[in-house]
């Protein structure tokens, strides 16, 4: 049987989208019994987090600098969106559900290189009270936390860093060491990135970029 170059380019298109919908991994389980109040999240914030967030713009430009100065400056233009500061649109809250999310690391922080972009992983967004809930589930590095109402076109994450005994990410404000403070933004249609400036690995920046998982086949 002939196959024809557009069966072929059809063919080429399905089968990457058949094997990510196998691998959607359940949502998570909620990340406390008590969400905290869906309120202003200075309240809630630390302040040297809430300086972090206050010095995003500087996080772009040094880690941005960097990685020109590394060698980066082709990889930065072909990753194009996740990389341009400045750029959130309103409804900035991403629709719970699955996502691929990929971490891009600028900033070398100690062993690493000027710019590092890992493989993607899932995130689940969830809905828990009034408040959205964000959980990075698999690969090496795994968090998790809520986002608060910050203006139209960004949202505030506080957030912690799991470890291999925990089932489920700690409330924010107990473990100050493990804890993560970044932004949530939309940069297009149904793309997202969540912003870590100055995170505590010793990057400048980490850009989480996260687009809908497909959804499983029945």
């Amino acid at each position: 049987m002939r196959i024809d170059r557009a069966s072929l380019l059809r063919l080429a298109f399905v089968l990457p989208i058949l094997s990510a919908c196998q691998t959607v991994p359940e949502a998570p389980p909620p990340l406390s019994s008590e969400p905290p109040a869906a309120e202003a999240w200075r309240s809630v914030a630390r302040p040297a987090d809430a300086d972090r967030i206050a010095r995003l713009g500087g996080a772009w430009e040094a880690g941005l600098a960097e990685a020109r100065r590394g060698g980066f400056g082709t990889r930065i233009a072909e990753l194009g969106l996740a990389l341009t500061p400045a750029i959130g649109q309103p409804r900035a809250a991403p629709p719970p559900g699955p996502y691929r999310c990929r971490v891009i690391r600028l900033g070398a922080g100690p062993g690493r290189r000027a710019l590092t972009v890992y493989p993607a992983h899932f995130c689940h967004v969830g809905v828990e009270g009034a408040l959205l809930s964000f959980t990075k589930q698999s690969g090496s590095e795994q968090f998790g936390g809520y986002l608060f109402a910050d203006s139209d076109a960004r949202l505030i994450f506080l957030g912690t860093m799991m470890t291999a005994r925990d089932e489920r990410a700690p409330p924010y404000g107990e473990e100050e060491a493990r804890e993560l403070a970044g932004v949530v933004e939309r940069v297009g249609l149904m793309r997202y990135r969540l912003l870590l400036p100055w995170p505590r690995n010793g990057a400048k920046l980490d850009v989480i970029e996260l687009v809908p998982a497909p959804p499983a086949l029945d």
